[in-house]
């Protein structure tokens, strides 16, 4: 379940997604999406990669992808996270958009940075992210 395999973690991959109201239902009081967060930290996990799924719903809009960014970003660093060490990166699994390449439907994204103890790391995709994680 949730709570098993979180405790074992090292990082957190987050899928939030950006449709209009899928995204305020998740970030809402009783929304999952802030229900993971708080759950992920409590338990020790204390890094988190954030993919903004089903951006072709959304047209593939840079104004919505950064609105999501700044919401979760302020909410994640009320729950004890470092915004700048987390990864945000916009994708489309159906499409497979910034997963495992660059998307070309999302000229406006040039990619995530991340900021730690360790040093900055660059990159644009998912995969990207997910060979960023810091060993414990």
């Amino acid at each position: 379940n949730m709570i098993t395999g979180t405790s074992q973690a090292d990082c957190a991959i987050l899928i939030i997604a950006a449709g209009t109201g899928e995204f305020e239902a998740g970030i809402s009081k009783d929304g999952q999406t802030r229900e993971h967060c708080l759950l992920a930290f409590t338990l020790g996990v204390r890094q988190m990669i954030v993919a903004v799924n089903k951006m072709d719903t959304t047209k593939w809009s840079e104004d919505r992808f950064n609105e999501i960014c700044k919401e979760v970003s302020n909410f994640i660093k009320k729950v004890g996270y470092n915004p700048k060490a987390v990864i945000m990166v916009p994708i489309s699994g159906w499409h497979g958009d910034n997963m495992l390449e660059a998307s070309t439907n999302m000229p406006w994204y040039n990619g995530w940075t991340k900021e730690t103890k360790a040093g900055v790391t660059k990159g644009k995709t998912l995969i990207e992210a997910i060979d960023a994680i810091e060993p414990p």
